[in-house]
């Protein structure tokens, strides 16, 4: 005998139609029900809404309902200087309480060195074009040379800031919402700024003051600091294409070191290997074949 108090292939055909329709297929059964009964309908419980929907798998999303899927940005490897950069914007406190500058920083992703900083008062895509403007102009960044890849703020997707990026002939990558990760060399240069041991404590107690203190930075960052994931070079030398020249003086002090000593060297010389390639949100495939070329150089 049939159950009386399951609904017919009808009823739940009409279930499944009101719920796609353009008046309700934006709401959860828990807002459908009750806007039927109060226009003196009733179709079916919720709980019945609910499993109807799971059942067709309409229960989380149900056309526009459903949320944008933002795909992984293209994986983009650098080879040399001035392929590929990374921007972002970062906060630095100032004498008023709510209130920040703004420091803007473009940074080369092959030799980590940064190519372009300015500090201003406000957040605008304008004063990220020229910026960026100054930065091509000086690296004499020709047309179709250049990625650029930064999040999805506004300064980085305003019209100004895209024209100029089409005006310079350079292509835009961008980071997926709210995922960091997305953009990691811009992140870990502002988190080495912000952990430097002369960063203010407090505020800034002014704009000038803050942008004397990022133009220290900037040299100390390119020329004298050493980065662990470039073999311990400075930014500006491997921008340069100095660091072959001084990784290969590195490998003969230690081969001569040895051969004074050889009974001190039990694991061989130390590598210091050139890096040969920088890759930017790379394929799980693409991470693993630059570990393994690696360690066959190590």
């Amino acid at each position: 005998m049939e159950n009386a108090r399951k609904l017919s292939e009808r009823e739940r055909a009409d279930v499944i139609s009101i719920a796609n329709s353009l008046e309700y297929r934006d709401l959860p059964p828990s807002q459908i029900v009750p806007k039927l009964a109060d226009q003196g309908i009733y179709m079916a419980s919720e709980s019945s809404f609910y499993r109807i929907l799971k059942q067709a798998e309409m229960n989380n999303h149900r056309l526009n309902a459903r949320p944008r899927k933002h795909v992984r940005p293209t994986p983009v490897v650098a080879l040399e200087p001035n392929q590929v950069w990374s921007w972002d914007i970062t906060y630095l406190k100032s004498p008023i309480r709510g209130q920040y500058f703004f420091l803007y920083l473009i940074m080369d992703v092959f030799s980590r060195m940064i190519v372009g900083a300015e500090v201003y008062a406000s957040e605008s895509a304008e004063y990220a074009s020229v910026l960026i403007r100054d930065a091509a102009k000086n690296q004499r960044i020709n047309r179709h040379q250049l990625t650029l890849h930064s999040d999805n703020g506004g300064p980085m997707k305003g019209a100004t800031m895209l024209s100029t990026l089409q005006n310079l002939g350079v292509v835009p990558s961008f980071s997926r919402p709210k995922v960091s990760d997305d953009n990691p060399f811009s992140e870990s240069l502002f988190k080495t700024l912000k952990y430097r041991p002369s960063y203010p404590g407090g505020a800034f107690a002014s704009l000038t003051e803050a942008r004397t203190w990022v133009d220290k930075f900037v040299r100390w960052y390119n020329f004298e600091h050493q980065h662990s994931e470039i073999s311990f070079v400075t930014p500006a030398s491997r921008h340069l294409g100095q660091d072959l020249e001084i990784l290969r003086k590195r490998t003969l002090i230690y081969t001569e070191a040895r051969l004074q000593k050889p009974l001190r060297w039990s694991n061989g010389v130390r590598k210091w290997n050139h890096v040969s390639e920088v890759q930017l949100n790379p394929t799980k495939e693409m991470r693993e074949s630059l570990q393994n070329a690696e360690q066959s150089a190590a």
